[in-house]
């Protein structure tokens, strides 16, 4: 093992380690750019190197993107990748009252202490973990993705029946375009542009970021708190909550290696799951959701983990743990090596240095991720509004585009931001739409396989309800929904009058009718989803229906709840509504002039218009020149990055 050790400690690896994690943690920074992406844009630099080497760098690149999602969601509430979004839950909370710095240096130490637990596995446990991921069949991914689901409750206690009709709504959004079990066309309206269905993480930039930069652009006061004194990196306050929270950081790091050795799982469901467990366990103040640094921890030690958990099945099975590991196993075959259950016998030099050089890489991660964290820090706290909003709309355009680069998917981003910002004025949280979006097609997958080998077996209901490994996740899902409701049924027992309830204002009115009108438009996405079910083949129309059905019904429910109780959850925050209907006017208008003018000409529009909507304080002629040749200049910069390093087919214009 020493010789393997100082192979993965060569001046070659180690600077590759290096590389590869501020490469990775930069790209996984910005919006859009996922870990795929990056592994994948940099794949073609590791076809000359060693297999050893080009491992190490992949790995690196992977380890830095999955903790550079972090930034974006703690200084932005826009998860930079779908694995940092229980990230966004405590930790924009804790930038918003000043503690950013702090939040970031515990995201780096949590990722730190994950991605060790994750590599120390893949060293070893490899060969029985992977053994015990065969053991998952299509009815536990579909319970694992309702145990999922069941963070809704820990998200939604001020109107959960809101946050299972959200969760629902999600579920429908995730079904659009052609379905995986069947190859059926569902809930396009004859759109070609929605046959592709909805791109995950386009739709997260939208639902998370664009009502952020809407109420940035609303209102004068400042995007986030600037400390009155310069801190540093906070690292003492930092170790002293990751140790203080050795218990959530250590089984969040296994929740994160074992969903991680699940293969298709990934880090979105590992750093929901590790919330979720964190919140049911979490004690102290401020509550989970308003900025604790458990919810940080237990995000980023699980995202993290999932890159050495998720290396298992991929070495060991040849079958990839999650999309990252995809594409690093694509360039391991290009390579002629051969992943398999002998990979460790035959191939140890390149298994156990691989290893090695993952646990080194994670070790930089903790002073590359404290140094950028800083600069990011620093660089968004001072950044006038006027500069930071334009800037960060074209991070999200340009992000969106790149996925798939699809114009389409930009709009298709524009439109659902407008939808999460509508959705939260009215009471239904973001988050159990993203939930429901993401676990959709996990759900519908393992659902509809179960459902089939049950039907063809005669017993349905056993086939659900009838496996040991399936009772145990159930279990855990009833645990982790009723956990957060065991304090109200504690006082209804005890015949006490809960707090909130004794609090509550009766609504007004007009509260009560626009509450019951949102409702109403959530029952008819429903009822209109029931009718599409109708002309579809059973396969693709069952989970869907049983979605729909069930929305319809909540709808119901809340709608009483609604009447009786003459109590409404929504937001009505004070704001310039003509700025607000400017923010994702001028994203619209960038994405209609990009095909005439150009990627790069239609984003300095777009800056400009955005520009306007968000400064609130008066600005000199020259002051004004400056911060538009400023907001120019680094829309440029991003263009030329986008299309020469990164190799995005940017379109240029009709006009050029």
């Amino acid at each position: 093992m020493l010789d393997y050790l100082f192979a993965a400690l060569s001046p070659l690896n180690i600077f590759l380690a290096f590389l590869g994690v501020a490469a990775g943690t930069i790209i996984g920074s910005i919006p859009g750019l996922t870990a795929t992406m990056a592994v994948a844009v940099l794949v073609p630099v590791t076809f000359a190197m060693s297999p050893e080497s080009a491992l190490i760098l992949l790995g690196a690149i992977y380890t830095g993107a999955i903790y550079g999602g972090a930034y974006a969601a703690i200084l932005l509430n826009t998860p930079g990748t779908p694995s940092a979004i229980g990230t966004t839950f405590d930790g924009y909370p804790m930038a918003k009252r000043g503690d950013g710095d702090l939040a970031v240096s515990v995201a780096c130490l949590s990722s730190l202490v994950g991605g060790i637990v994750g590599a120390l596995a893949l060293l070893m446990l490899a060969p029985p973990l992977a053994e015990a991921a065969l053991a998952f069949g299509p009815v536990e991914y579909f319970w694992l993705a309702i145990f999922g689901l069941s963070l809704i409750a820990a998200l939604s206690t001020g109107d959960f029946l809101k946050g299972l009709i959200g969760a629902a709504f999600g579920i429908l959004i995730s079904m659009i375009g052609i379905s995986e079990t069947s190859a059926e066309v569902r809930f396009t309206f004859g759109s070609n542009t929605l046959l592709g269905g909805i791109e995950t993480v386009s739709a997260l930039i939208g639902l998370y970021c664009v009502p952020v930069l809407i109420e940035l652009a609303a209102r004068p006061g400042r995007h986030l708190e600037e400390p009155e004194k310069t801190r540093g990196f906070r690292l003492p306050e930092a170790i002293g909550i990751v140790v203080k929270e050795k218990v959530n950081v250590l089984r969040s790091s296994v929740i994160g290696t074992l969903v991680g050795a699940l293969p298709g799982a990934g880090g979105s469901i590992a750093g929901l799951v590790a919330y979720s467990e964190a919140r049911r366990n979490g004690r102290g103040e401020p509550a989970y959701g308003q900025g604790n640094p458990g919810g940080i921890v237990a995000t980023e030690s699980a995202n993290n983990a999932t890159v050495g958990g998720g290396f298992i099945p991929t070495l060991v099975l040849g079958i990839p743990g999650t999309p990252p590991d995809a594409v690093i196993l694509g360039a391991l075959l290009v390579q002629g090596v051969r992943t398999g259950p002998t990979l460790f016998a035959d191939g140890s030099s390149i298994v156990y240095t691989f290893i090695f050089g993952l646990l080194l890489a994670t070790f930089l991660m903790l002073p590359v991720g404290l140094l950028i964290g800083r600069f990011a820090y620093r660089a968004i706290v001072q950044a006038p509004k006027a500069g930071l909003v334009p800037v960060v709309a074209f991070m999200t355009v340009i992000g969106s585009f790149a996925i798939r680069n699809s114009l389409a998917d930009v709009g298709i981003m524009v439109v659902l931001g407008i939808i999460g910002w509508i959705a939260t004025r009215r009471g239904f949280a973001v988050s159990p739409i993203v939930l429901g979006l993401i676990l959709g097609r996990i759900a519908e997958e393992g659902f509809v396989q179960s459902w089939t080998i049950g039907d063809a077996m005669g017993n349905v209901w056993g086939q659900f309800f009838g496996r040991p490994l399936s009772m145990v996740i159930i279990a855990l899902t009833l645990l982790s929904f009723l956990y957060p409701f065991l304090p109200r049924l504690k006082q209804i027992a005890t015949r006490q009058t809960p707090v909130e309830i004794a609090e509550r204002v009766r609504a007004t009115p007009g509260a009560i009718a626009r509450d019951l009108l949102s409702i109403a438009v959530m029952a008819t996405i429903a009822v209109v989803a029931i009718v599409q079910c109708a002309s579809l083949n059973p396969e693709a129309a069952v989970f869907p229906r049983t979605i729909a059905i069930g929305m319809l019904v909540l709808c119901g429910l809340a709608a009483l709840k609604t009447l009786v109780t003459r109590h409404v959850v929504e937001d009505r925050s004070d704001g310039s509504t003509p700025r607000r209907i400017g923010v994702p006017l001028a994203m619209a208008i960038a994405v209609v002039l990009v095909p005439v003018a150009g990627f790069a000409t239609a984003g300095i529009v777009m800056g400009l218009l955005l520009m306007l909507c968000a400064e609130h304080e008066r600005r000199t002629g020259r002051s004004w020149a400056m911060l538009a040749v400023g907001v120019a200049v680094i829309i440029l910069i991003f263009t030329l990055i986008f299309r020469e390093a990164l190799s995005v087919p940017l379109p240029t214009g009709a006009l050029f």
